[in-house]
């Protein structure tokens, strides 16, 4: 059942990330300022990659661990780093000089490490 729900989160984090770069390409196309809405659709991206990552983890500590599984966590790791890294970076930054780009930017690298992590690293489609 744990791994059902773990697989199944990617659908909710492809998902989450799509509506993200769709979001920030809008918000850079428009010119519209950083609102919080984008600020909201992060975090929401990270918590559900964080979420992802818990089951994962949780699913390691109950026995699930075979030696190709290391070629899935170290991208899973690196694109939860990421995520992290710029959200931190964003709220560092005075409201003023926000932008959507690193959001952009951040969630397409993500995406595409998660990609590598599930196609290479386990040797499953994204979809299906």
């Amino acid at each position: 059942m744990l791994l059902s729900a773990h697989s199944g989160f990617r659908y909710l984090v492809l998902l989450i990330g799509i509506v993200v770069i769709a979001y920030a390409a809008y918000g850079m196309a428009t010119g519209r300022p950083y609102d919080q809405r984008m600020r909201i659709l992060a975090a929401l991206f990270t918590g559900v990659l964080d979420l992802t990552a818990l089951l994962g983890f949780t699913m390691i500590l109950m026995g699930t661990f075979y030696p190709g599984l290391g070629s899935h966590i170290v991208p899973m790791i690196l694109a939860l780093a990421i995520a992290h890294v710029v959200s931190a970076v964003t709220k560092k930054r005075p409201p003023e000089e926000r932008t959507y780009a690193p959001h952009l930017v951040a969630t397409l690298l993500i995406l595409g490490v998660l990609s590598y992590g599930i196609v290479y690293g386990l040797g499953r489609p994204i979809v299906g």
